[in-house]
């Protein structure tokens, strides 16, 4: 048995890691240290709100289980969540934390040497939110005579083709969503603070249903009102919900760390006819992009239909419209791989899932209308069935 929080079978988890082996072997790389803490989830099911400090969950062609080494205190957290062997557990001494004189990578380079890990090429998620600088010249300082190379986030990529039991984990998070962004139509309204509506939010989306509930989300709900519709990542304040302005809803439910995010707008009352002409062009492309979708089209052909939907209107945008998203941790719900932008050739298959967000935001206006879905054998099929078109409220 895989823990007793265990989230998958013993099976799922060692067609990931052979997954991550055969891309590491097919690269030349001996040894991969994750210290993405999505990643190191995937691989072993460590769960744990300690990524605040330095974790690693390592990989090595020549040892059969991965590594997982975690400050000390929460050591019990891998035995608790994983059924790594104790062999491969370790704990660093606290006088590693937050120290001038030790760095905890001088405890994982000490445990590498010690595992006979100190030779060869050795993979580093250089990318990676929580790994450091200072961490990496700590682990140099160890491992004199590896060479060092970025990881490429090669476990990012395997995790972009999910198994059945991640889309099943996903739709729970879909119909999550559904009922935050319910309540937040719901709640919304001239005179309502936003704090006490966010509150809403969190309250639905973690209480969630009879037979599920809901997991804490990596990214926080995003609501930018009046003229903070401009720019798409404000989140709230305790100032009130005004008559005559627009919010925008980035959400999302979140099963067993799986997200499905979700936007959508909201006018207080009677909106302008520009917001109410871009909803319904946006709409239209966002239906284009989602009707191109499905396996062996390229991302950014998916990007051209929305561009050329649009484009019909003299409307356009720079940014991307989308991108992987699936497991993850704070402080972001995407897979940092594969985006729907021009130039971006990765081909589209069965059991990829993507967020498409083409949000639209001028000088002091903005709109957003999203959906996370599933690349399927013949389309994309959308996780959630929510309404779509601009919301007015009175």
């Amino acid at each position: 048995m895989y823990g007793v929080i265990v989230k998958f079978t013993a099976e799922e988890y060692e067609a990931r890691l052979e997954k991550t082996r055969a891309s590491m072997n097919a690269s030349g790389i001996d040894i991969l240290v994750l210290a993405d803490p999505a990643n190191q989830h995937y691989l072993t099911g460590y769960d744990g709100w300690s990524f605040y400090t330095p974790q690693v969950v390592i990989v090595a062609l020549k040892l059969k289980e991965p590594i997982c080494i975690v400050r000390g205190i929460d050591a019990n957290g891998a035995r608790v969540t994983t059924s790594l062997p104790e062999r491969n557990i370790y704990g660093y001494p606290d006088d590693y934390v937050q120290s001038e004189l030790r760095h905890p990578y001088h405890y994982i380079g000490d445990i590498m040497v010690e595992r006979g890990l100190e030779t060869g090429v050795v993979a580093l998620e250089m990318d990676a939110y929580y790994f450091s600088p200072a961490g990496f010249n700590a682990l140099q300082s160890k491992l004199p005579n590896v060479r060092f190379t970025d990881s490429k986030k090669r476990v990012n990529r395997v995790r972009s083709i999910k198994s059945a039991t991640e889309i099943e984990f996903m739709r729970r998070a879909g119909r999550l969503a559904e009922k935050v962004m319910q309540r937040a139509y719901d709640v919304i309204a001239p005179g309502v603070r936003q704090c006490d509506a966010v509150a809403e939010i969190y309250q639905a989306g973690i209480s969630g249903f009879e037979d599920f509930g809901g997991d804490y989300t990596s990214l926080v709900p995003m609501l930018p009102t009046g003229r903070g519709t401009s720019t798409p990542h404000l989140t709230w304040s305790d100032e009130p919900f005004s008559k005559g302005e627009a919010t925008i809803l980035e959400l999302a439910g979140c099963y067993k760390h799986y997200h499905c995010p979700m936007a959508r707008t909201l006018h207080l009352g009677s909106p302008p006819q520009h917001l109410t002409d871009t909803a319904k062009i946006v709409l239209e492309g966002l239906s284009a992009a989602l009707d191109s979708a499905r396996p062996g089209v390229l991302c950014e052909h998916v990007e051209a239909a929305w561009r050329s939907s649009i484009g019909k209107y003299g409307l356009t945008k720079e940014s991307r419209i989308g991108y992987s998203t699936g497991v993850n941790y704070p402080p972001d719900w995407g897979e940092h791989t594969m985006s729907l932008r021009p130039g971006d050739k990765t081909e589209l298959k069965p059991n990829m899932t993507l967020h498409m967000i083409p949000g639209i935001w001028k000088d002091d206006w903005g709109i957003e209308i999203s959906e996370c879905f599933l690349v399927t054998e013949t389309g994309a099929e959308p996780f959630c069935s929510f309404p779509r078109p601009l919301y007015v409220k009175d």
